[in-house]
């Protein structure tokens, strides 16, 4: 690992190694990065391991906590960023690529492109039709369980939304909490938004909605508060005050009997702690409207981007060109047991059972969505969204609903009015 070196260090005081502002000469460069929990961290490592293998392109890491990270990085891109950055697919990441904050990449893409299905290159491109990210991964939000519990308790796996709510009502029977949850970070909820708005309205509704192309005060966001509110009395209390990681620890713990979240928060998580990973299964999402049934959900990708204030722009597009192939997903995978690959030469021999599984209900989707925050705008969503929902779960009646809907809709207004 001498090639990699790793410092939890402020995001705002990024700096580049190597000299250059076109990096023609230099043979190092710097990444700042997200994956702060040790199991992500990890497969991130072992990334850039064998990046600096293949290419002679030594990489200094910034490590930063997830949150911190997504909080400050228009502040952060617009200073002195590291030459490559961890980001999201999808609209978040044309965001920063209509501020100018992100450099095109189509040079790369021209040596990688045959290495990916139409759907990762249209959420790798942005408005301008460049490309601006090469993705690693991607993973499903789904309801995860123990088979152990389901076993012992003789659940049956939901379908439907009645067969879900009468599973909560049995789950409560026995003493468990129907839904582990922990809302701390503002963002796990939004995830429960999104997929009842899948079910209940459509993938095109959805997607609108996120582009403030419908109103916030539309009846159809009504009834999915309306449908939330229903399941909030199976959901683990207290929730705006526990962090997601603990929530999951109440499910290892079998105190609870499921789990919404994504594969690479709950599964990752599991491998943190040395829980049972081969216990934990999961579910599709239950149907609610028949019209919709379960074709749609969140499957996030996530990947890298050049920053456009890059100082060793070469030799990062060198190391961008490796992450592009097949070999540098698995790479990654080896030391990643929730998340799949995206590129189609990637041959993951390690993929576990929750892998497996995840390429093909990710497969079976009609569409998918990137998730909340980054299907809008990410401000409007991590602020004025994630408080609104708070809001909710803390009191979810008619009068809050009207209430968030209207100031929803209002900040929507401003927000998407100035971003054209």
């Amino acid at each position: 690992m001498a090639a990699l070196g790793i410092a939890a260090v402020p995001l705002l005081a990024a700096c580049s190694s190597g000299g250059g502002t076109s990096g023609s000469g230099a043979s190092s460069i710097t990444f700042g990065s997200n994956y702060s929990d040790p199991a992500p961290k990890s497969a991130f490592g072992a990334l850039t391991k064998a990046a600096t293998k293949s290419t002679k392109v030594k990489i200094d890491v910034n490590t930063v906590d997830h949150n911190t990270f997504q909080n400050n990085i228009t502040s952060y891109l617009q200073g002195t960023p590291n030459d490559l950055f961890t980001w999201f697919a999808g609209y978040r990441m044309q965001v920063f690529a209509d501020q100018g904050l992100i450099a095109p990449i189509d040079d790369v893409w021209d040596k990688i492109g045959k290495n990916f299905p139409d759907s990762a290159k249209a959420l790798s491109k942005g408005t301008d039709g460049h490309y601006y990210i090469v993705p690693i991964y991607n993973y499903p939000w789904v309801v995860f369980y123990n088979k152990s519990t389901f076993q012992e308790k003789g659940y049956q796996i939901p379908t439907t939304w009645d067969e879900m709510i009468t599973l909560c009502k049995q789950m409560q029977k026995d003493g468990l909490i129907p839904f582990a949850f922990g809302q701390q970070d503002g963002w796990p909820a939004l995830g429960t938004f999104d997929i009842l708005d899948l079910r209940m309205n459509g993938f095109d509704f959805h997607m609108k909605l996120m582009q403030h192309k419908v109103p916030w005060t539309d009846s159809k966001v009504t009834d999915v508060f309306n449908k939330w509110a229903e399941l909030l009395p199976y959901v683990q209390t207290g929730s705006t005050g526990r962090i997601w990681q603990d929530a999951v620890k109440t499910l290892e713990s079998k105190k609870a009997g499921m789990m919404f979240q994504g594969t690479n928060q709950v599964a990752a998580q599991y491998v943190t702690d040395n829980a049972d990973l081969d216990d934990l299964d999961f579910f599709v999402y239950p149907e609610i409207d028949p019209t919709w049934a379960q074709d749609y959900m969140d499957a996030p990708a996530d990947g890298f981007c050049l920053a456009k204030k890059a100082k060793n722009v070469d030799p990062a597009k060198k190391v961008l060109e490796y992450i592009g192939t097949g070999q540098a997903e698995v790479a990654y995978l080896k030391n990643d047991k929730w998340d799949v690959a995206l590129a189609t030469d990637a041959d993951v021999p390690t993929y576990n059972a929750i892998q497996k599984k995840s390429v093909e209900v990710i497969k079976a989707c009609k569409n998918v969505a990137q998730f909340l925050d980054r299907d809008s705008d990410p401000g409007f969503a991590d602020n004025t969204v994630a408080a609104a929902v708070d809001k909710f779960i803390n009191s979810p009646t008619p009068a809050t609903i009207q209430s968030i809907q209207s100031s929803l809709e209002a900040q929507a207004k401003t927000v998407f009015t100035a971003a054209h």
